[in-house]
């Protein structure tokens, strides 16, 4: 256990950044470490943030040993030099440097794009990354590729008439081990689902109202898994998306059908009626093992005669999702799981990193999971790139999370001209996406001044039903900042 003791003296949000940095650090140098907020004495790290308007005082001791001691004066460059020093210091005590650096933040990949559209050079912006956040070279170099790519893609989009549109199906089939998102069983809720798209339709009216005049360049419906909707459940949401919205430009619409064993002909058929190519089925693993273990009630079989059938339905653009680290996965069975998923031929694969959150089963019943090793390297995650050039796919997003196992990334790659857009746009922040949903949070970016704001809906499904019209007061509210300072004219 490593305990934080934090003193905010003037309550500013510069120690608040300093506290932040100070434990995404430490958890990166020590992941298998609980951060605590009481002093315990079994601790074996104790670290102390006094902050006032002039000075930020931090030491960390172990074992009643001093291991840093310093002083700064507040500045504009305080946030740097305090992670500087500290990365140093971490490192130095661990004996090893993090892929990333000293980067704390998800969006790599946000750094290189302002860069590059600054008139940085390729080398320029890979040599900033290295010298100023300590990122190695190869993680730098994968940074700036996707960058361009992001850029090549994003310079298409209509940033004054367009927006996107989010759908959140909260449901699922099972909620996974690992999962902290919100999501809830389908056989909880199946008697509450037709109601919910009763509200659900309602939020997406008023979007609809508000943006008139305009089109969104992507739609996306995920969750959860949209997909535990009845066939005829799925026809009335895309029924009314058409009905509302002005779908003749959208680039890109996204159906999530992650889960096999929530998908069936008559679905994919009801998807293909509405226009829909692009969907994500995801096995996570094709290891049965781990599926049992993860919680997933479906087959490894499953997931390739469900990959089977939507290629049979039509769909020429399929997305499959992969998790590495998982408990008990080697490197031979990450390698089985892309030999399986090379045999299928997917359009895009997204690998990620698995990310311990707090809320997850994984982490609250961590007990129960010790004897499986959580097992993440850079050696893995370069297989993982080199099977996905083998099959023809390239990187074209990226993002990170807190507590991702062996502090790495989660990519995209996908073939040219299947990259997932709307992927793109929630990393770059650049346009606004408007989320209707238990859980969804809408994010509007406003173009003069890049300040992002954000409208959160209520996560709990019975809650979001019975607050409907309060969830749409607040898009009011929020809409409303976002026409009078002129990124749309109001509808």
């Amino acid at each position: 256990m490593i305990y934080i003791n934090v003193l905010n003296k003037c309550d500013n949000t510069v120690c608040n950044n300093l506290e932040y940095d100070l434990r995404a650090l430490l958890k990166a140098f020590y992941p298998s470490e609980e951060i605590i907020n009481k002093p315990q004495q079994t601790a074996f790290m104790n670290a102390e943030l006094v902050c006032d308007d002039l000075t930020v005082y931090f030491s960390l001791k172990s074992q009643e040993k001093t291991l840093i001691s310093r002083q700064f004066c507040v500045s504009d460059d305080l946030k740097d030099k305090f992670d500087n020093m500290l990365y140093e210091a971490l490192s130095g005590l661990c004996g090893r440097e993090l892929p990333w650096g000293m980067l704390t933040g998800i969006r790599p990949t946000k750094i290189v794009y302002s860069l590059i559209e600054k008139g940085m050079s390729d080398e320029q912006s890979a040599a900033y990354l290295t010298e100023h956040y300590k990122v190695s070279r190869r993680k730098a170099l994968l940074a700036v590729s996707i960058a361009n790519k992001e850029k090549m893609i994003l310079d298409k989009i209509d940033y004054k008439d367009g927006y996107s549109l989010y759908i959140g199906i909260p449901f699922c089939p099972t909620t996974c081990l690992y999962c902290s998102f919100t999501s809830y069983p389908i056989a909880l809720f199946k008697k509450k689902t037709d109601m919910y798209l009763d509200c659900l339709i309602k939020e997406l009216q008023y979007v609809s109202k508000r943006f008139n005049g305009k089109h969104p360049d992507t739609v996306y419906i995920g969750g959860g898994t949209p997909t535990t909707l009845e066939a005829n459940q799925l026809d009335r949401l895309l029924t009314e998306i058409e009905n509302n919205f002005d779908v003749s430009e959208v680039l890109e619409f996204t159906v999530e059908a992650g889960r096999p064993d929530s998908v069936d002909a008559e679905k994919f058929e009801v998807l293909r009626k509405h226009g829909i190519d692009r969907i994500s089925i995801n096995p996570q693993t094709m290891n049965q093992k781990t599926l049992d273990l993860i919680g997933r009630k479906h087959t490894v079989d499953d997931v390739c005669r469900a990959f089977s059938l939507a290629r049979s339905a039509g769909f020429g653009n399929i997305n499959m999702d992969i998790i590495v680290g998982l408990p008990g996965e080697t490197k031979e069975d990450v390698c089985y799981t892309l030999e399986r998923i090379k045999e299928m031929k997917p359009d895009s694969l997204t690998v990620h990193s698995l990310a311990l959150k707090r809320a997850a089963k994984l982490n609250i019943k961590k007990d129960d999971y010790s004897g499986y090793a959580i097992e993440n390297t850079d050696e893995i995650i370069s297989m993982t790139m080199d099977y996905a050039k083998d099959m023809g796919l390239f990187p074209y997003y990226m993002y990170r999370q807190k507590n991702m196992a062996g502090n790495f990334e989660n990519v995209g790659y996908s073939k040219e001209g299947k990259e997932g857009i709307y992927n793109i746009l929630i990393m770059e922040e650049k346009q606004t996406i408007t989320a209707v949903g238990a859980g969804a949070s809408t994010k509007l970016v406003f173009p003069y001044n890049g300040r992002i704001e954000r409208v959160e809906n209520v996560k709990d499904v019975n809650t979001y039903m019975e607050r409907i019209d309060d969830m749409i007061e607040r898009k009011r509210v929020g809409f409303d900042m976002l026409f009078e300072r002129g990124n749309f004219d109001a509808g």
